[in-house]
C-alpha cells in the first residue's frame, strides 16, 4: 500500500474513531462488500478501504479528513447502491471507496419523503404504498437513490412526472469543506439544479427529499414475441408518442433480445415492458403492444399490480454479480431509424452468440413530449433537452456475460453496434446529441452532451461549492467537469 494511502486511512480512523472501514486485512467482510455490485466490471477494482458512514456527520468527517490528501494521489469514490455499470463509477483501484448502504431512513412530511441516500427503491415503495402514494423513482427495487436522482432517472410514472431529478425537491449534501448544506429552490438554488443531472461532481448527497402523489394499482407486465413483429411494434410506439393526445399515464420499454438461457436455439426474442399508470384494465392506449400475435403466452405477465409489484419483477428480470455494460444513443422517434438501428444491433449480434452467459437487448425507452415539459415545470435540470425535441426514444444497448476472458469482444461488439447505430440515425437527421449517463460507458461524455450552456452552469457550480476541485481531482469516477 501506498504511503500516502495509508497516512489517509490513518487519519481517517484517527478523525472517525466509530466509523466502521473495511480492509484487505478482513478478507472476508472486504470482499463480501466488494462483490455485490451488478456489474464485474466495478468490482474488478480493489479499494484499499471500504468507509461505511452510518450518519451524515461520518460523511462530512470523511470529506473534512480526506481532502488534503487528494492532492497527493489519493482517490475515492463514492458508492449508494452499486448498480450503474459504468466502470470505476462507485469504487476505485487502491483508493477508498465511501460505501453509503448503512445511510438508512424514510421519512415523510407534507408531501414529501425523504429518503436517506444509502436505501433503495423497493423500500420506499413499501413504506408509501401504505399511504396510497407513489414516487418517481426507479423501476426495480434493488435499484440505488444516487444515480437515479443526480444523473437523470428514468421512472414508470416519467411520461406523467418527468426524470426522477426533476422531482427532487431538495438535496442535503456534503460539500468539499466539509459543511452539509441543502440545496433547493429556496437554498443554493444554482447547486440544486446543477445535481439535477451533474451526478458526483459536488458532494456526496446523504438524503433526497422527492415529491410524492395519489396512486394506486396499475396495469401492465411484460409480453414475449417474435422478431417478425418489431417494426409493427415500432411503429405503434411512434404514433402514440408524436399523437397530439399522447397519454402522460404510459410507460413503454421495447427490446429485441438474446439470452442463451430463453431455449430459443439461435434467435432473438422480442419484448415489450409496458405499464399504464392508473388501474385500468387492458386500456386501448396498451392494445398494440400487448395483443400482438404470436406471442409466447406462458411468458405473458401483464396485470393489474402496484408499483411494489411491478418493481419486483423488473427486479428478478435482471442480472447481478456477473460481466455488465450498457451504452446508448438517443434519437427522434422515427420509425426507420429505430428498425434499422435494431436490424444493426441483430447483425453485429452473430459475432457473440456463442460467448458464454450471454443475455443482451436492443432497448428503446420514450422521453415523451410531456417528460420533457416537466423539467422547465419542477424547476429546471441541466440535462439540455427541450420538448420541442421531443418525443426522443433512448436506444439501449445493455450485455451481460459470464467470463471476464471476453471482455474485449463483447465490448467491440458494443462499441461497433454502437458506432453503426449513430451513423445510421446521423444520416438519417434523426440522431439527438444528449447522452444518458445512467446508460453510458466510458467513452460516452455525457456531460458534454448537456450542451455547453449548461456544462458552463455546471463549472461555475463546480467553482463555487468545491472551488479547490477535491470532487474533480479526488473523486476520478464518472464524467468531471473540465476534462
Amino acid at each position: 500500500m501506498a504511503p500516502k494511502i495509508s497516512q489517509a486511512i490513518k487519519a481517517l480512523r484517527e478523525a472517525a474513531p466509530q466509523a466502521r472501514l473495511v480492509t484487505p486485512d478482513s478478507p472476508g467482510e472486504y470482499q463480501l462488500l466488494n462483490d455485490s455490485y451488478l456489474s464485474g466490471f466495478e468490482s474488478d477494482l480493489l479499494p484499499a478501504c471500504i468507509y461505511l458512514p452510518k450518519s451524515r456527520d461520518e460523511v462530512a468527517t470523511f470529506v473534512r479528513t480526506i481532502k488534503p490528501f487528494v492532492y497527493s494521489e489519493v482517490k475515492f469514490a463514492v458508492r449508494a447502491a452499486g448498480q450503474q455499470p459504468l466502470p470505476g463509477c462507485a469504487n476505485v483501484q487502491d483508493g477508498i471507496t465511501v460505501d453509503l448502504r448503512d445511510l438508512k431512513g424514510i421519512e415523510f412530511h407534507d408531501g414529501v419523503v425523504r429518503v436517506a441516500a444509502g436505501e433503495r427503491w423497493g423500500n420506499v415503495y413499501k413504506f408509501l404504498e401504505p399511504l396510497g402514494l407513489g414516487v418517481t423513482g426507479g423501476k426495480s427495487t434493488s435499484c440505488g437513490i444516487g444515480g437515479l436522482a443526480t444523473q437523470g432517472g428514468l421512472s414508470f410514472y416519467s411520461s406523467r412526472e418527468g426524470f426522477i431529478c426533476d422531482n427532487v425537491v431538495n438535496f442535503e449534501i456534503v460539500v468539499a469543506s466539509g459543511e452539509i448544506i441543502n440545496a433547493n429552490a429556496q437554498e443554493n438554488a444554482d447547486l440544486w439544479v446543477s445535481l439535477r443531472g451533474g451526478g458526483n461532481n459536488f458532494g456526496i448527497v446523504t438524503r433526497f427529499d422527492l415529491r410524492t402523489f395519489a396512486q394506486g394499482p396499475m396495469y401492465g407486465g411484460m409480453v414475449f414475441y417474435y422478431k417478425p413483429s418489431f417494426y409493427g411494434q415500432v411503429a405503434a410506439l411512434v404514433k402514440e408518442l408524436t399523437s397530439p393526445s399522447a397519454d402522460v399515464e404510459t410507460h413503454f420499454m421495447l427490446s429485441i433480445a438474446f439470452a442463451q438461457a430463453f431455449g430459443n436455439g439461435n434467435e432473438v426474442t422480442c419484448l415489450n415492458q409496458v405499464y399504464y399508470t392508473k388501474p385500468v384494465a387492458d386500456p386501448a392506449v396498451l392494445a398494440p403492444f400487448i395483443h400482438m400475435e404470436p406471442q409466447i403466452r406462458a411468458l405473458n405477465s401483464v396485470k393489474m399490480q402496484t408499483l411494489v409489484q411491478a418493481a419486483t419483477e423488473q427486479t428478478g428480470a435482471g442480472q447481478s454479480r456477473v460481466r455488465c455494460l450498457y451504452m446508448n444513443v438517443n434519437v427522434k422517434a422515427d420509425v426507420d431509424t429505430l428498425v434499422a438501428g435494431g436490424d444493426i444491433w441483430c447483425q453485429e449480434l452473430e459475432a457473440v452468440k456463442e460467448v458464454a452467459g450471454l443475455m443482451c437487448s436492443y432497448t428503446l425507452q420514450a422521453y415523451p413530449v410531456s417528460l420533457l415539459r416537466n423539467t422547465g415545470t419542477n424547476g429546471g435540470n441541466v440535462l439540455g433537452l427541450e420538448p420541442s425535441e421531443g418525443p426522443i426514444v433512448n436506444v439501449l444497448l445493455l450485455t451481460y456475460w459470464a467470463d471476464k476472458e471476453d471482455d474485449e469482444r463483447v465490448l467491440d461488439f458494443m462499441k461497433t453496434s454502437l458506432g453503426r447505430i449513430e451513423e445510421s440515425a446521423e444520416a438519417k437527421g434523426q440522431r439527438v446529441p444528449f447522452v444518458y449517463w445512467n446508460y453510458a460507458y466510458s467513452h460516452q461524455n455525457a456531460l458534454q452532451s448537456y450542451g455547453e450552456e449548461n456544462v458552463r452552469k455546471l463549472r461555475e457550480a463546480s467553482r463555487k461549492f468545491d472551488p479547490d476541485g477535491v470532487f474533480q481531482v479526488g473523486c476520478p469516477g464518472g464524467f468531471k467537469l473540465f476534462e
